[in-house]
């Protein structure tokens, strides 16, 4: 299991770094029960080791004028890797996506767009993602609020379920 190979330590910091990646070392090490050059020298390896890919901060979007948060459902005409890895290239470099998945099922990728208002997500629409190469259909859906947005992964979950398999 991936979760297994850190200790409770090694876990404990990644889950405070996860609910606040702004404090500082000599915080982190209070909070974790150990101090504070081990603590650097932990979060260093967990960074190398590409548990901690980096450190953000989480900004809101509407105070900065992006009013719109569009989920874009897109169905290519070719899933062959290279028409795959093509799209996410193009994702990469599109400003209005956020973040783009490849899915199982009816649908080959989902997009978070977020726009500052409904004209600037239709001129991307149609100009830019309707009009790339392989894109068969998009379906849209405008959100109208969200009840949750929590990044990371449910470090409790994780603690539960290493305690059953111990």
């Amino acid at each position: 299991m991936p979760g297994a190979k850190l200790d409770e330590i090694d876990r404990m910091i990644l889950s405070e770094l996860q609910a606040d990646g702004r404090m500082t070392n000599v915080e982190l090490a209070k909070r974790v029960g150990i101090s504070a050059p081990p603590c650097l020298r932990r979060v260093r390896t967990l960074e190398e080791q590409g548990f901690i890919l980096g450190y953000h901060a989480d900004v809101d979007a509407r105070e900065l004028g992006f009013e719109v948060l569009v989920f874009a459902m897109v169905g290519l005409q070719s899933q062959a890797e290279s028409d795959l890895s093509a799209f996410e290239e193009k994702c990469r470099n599109w400003p209005l996506v956020r973040e783009c998945h490849m899915l199982n099922g009816e649908v080959d990728f989902i997009l978070k767009c977020v726009a500052p208002d409904l004209s600037s997500f239709q001129t991307f629409l149609t100009e830019e993602l309707l009009r790339a190469e392989n894109v068969a259909s998009v379906k849209t859906s405008l959100v109208i609020r969200g009840a949750k947005d929590i990044p990371g992964v449910p470090f409790d979950v994780l603690e539960e379920r290493l305690a059953r398999n111990a």
